[in-house]
């Protein structure tokens, strides 16, 4: 397998990818709905490649589309996420679509690595499709995140003493 080749910027890596998208129609349901999942996540040898969908198989049970010109881009605000998320033991990518999980026809939006980004999509009732990140991905997003990301240092805090400082407290002692 070839290397991954990617674009790094002071800002941003951007690793090019196609990803393949796969929906099957649920045949315990009387109305056959979809159900969606990521088939595959293909490392592009070179960025620029035209976003386009392409029909690849159809079964008559299985039905995969290829999305091309997406990509995973990496964000040094996003270190956190891509941290604990190579911490998980088993890491993902997680495709963010547009449309309704019952839909026909959905569309990917963007790759992440983040999962924060990816749950907040979730709670935006968007289709987050998860699937396994490619071992050389791994590579490139653990390098990424040893060069970028420092832990923040939690601080256990003073406790204010609210009792000392309350104009109540003060008033009432007065009184005594």
């Amino acid at each position: 397998m070839p290397d991954i080749q990617f674009e790094a910027s002071e800002r941003e890596v951007v690793i090019p990818v196609s990803v393949v998208l796969q929906r099957k129609l649920d045949s315990e349901s009387p109305w056959g709905l979809p159900q969606w999942s990521a088939y595959a996540i293909i490392c592009e040898k070179k960025s620029g490649i035209a976003a386009d969908k392409m029909l690849i198989h159809d079964d008559g049970t299985y039905v995969r589309y290829l999305w091309t010109g997406m990509s995973v881009r990496l964000y040094k605000d996003g270190n956190e996420g891509y941290w604990y998320n190579l911490l998980s033991g088993t890491p993902y990518l997680f495709v963010v679509c547009d449309g309704s999980p019952n839909d026909m026809e959905i569309e990917p939006v963007f790759v992440t690595a983040n999962q924060d980004e990816a749950t907040g999509d979730m709670e935006a009732e968007r289709i987050v499709l998860e699937i396994v990140m490619p071992d050389k991905m791994c590579n490139i997003v653990e390098r990424y995140v040893v060069t970028h990301y420092v832990p923040e240092v939690k601080k256990k805090r003073k406790r204010k003493d609210w009792i000392s400082e309350s104009e109540y407290v003060k008033k009432t002692d007065n009184r005594h």
